[in-house]
Order: C-alpha cells, then structure tokens, then sequence
C-alpha cells in the first residue's frame, strides 16, 4: 500500500498531513477526478498537479470537470460523476 501526502497550499511544508493509502491501487491504477473552478489559470494549475500524480503513482484514468462559475458551487450532476468515475479529487483556485 502506497502513501498519500496532502498538501495544503497556503500551509508550510512542514506540515503536510501523511495518510496511508485507504484503497489498494490495483493492476489499473487509480483514477484521478479533476474539479477546475474556472478561474483564471486554475487549468494550468491543475495539468501540473496532473502531470505530478502521473509522475508518483500509475493512473488509469482522468476525468475533467469544470464548474459554471467560481463563485459557485458545483452541480450535483458534476460532483456526482466525480463520485462514480474517480477514486480521488483534485480541486485548485488560480489566478
């Protein structure tokens, strides 16, 4: 079973949070959900964090979603295919 470290942007490196995994990554690897909030540069911002994971752990999959606005939140039907297609989500503001 791999490692999972979370980083918090605005928070030191020092205190990044240290998981152990939850899911096995199988044969396929995991795959990777992708929530852009349409802010300006987040999907720049979000291709390095994609390119990053592919770097550090096998990924099957990636599904991208882009909210309506930024000031809103997502919609049921994007957070719903999230849930069912992605084992894991990655969201980011930028601008």
């Amino acid at each position: 079973m791999g490692q999972v470290f979370l980083v918090v942007p605005d928070a030191p490196i020092e205190q990044a949070v240290q998981l152990n995994a939850n899911r096995t990554i199988g044969e396929s690897g995991i795959r990777l959900g992708i929530l852009d909030n349409t802010k300006g540069n987040a999907d720049h911002l979000l291709n390095m964090i994609i390119e990053g994971v592919k770097k550090e752990f096998k990924v099957d999959s990636v599904v991208m979603t882009r909210k309506a606005a930024s000031s809103r939140p997502a919609a049921e039907d994007i957070l719903d295919k999230l849930a069912k297609e992605a084992d894991l989500v990655v969201s980011a503001m930028a601008d």
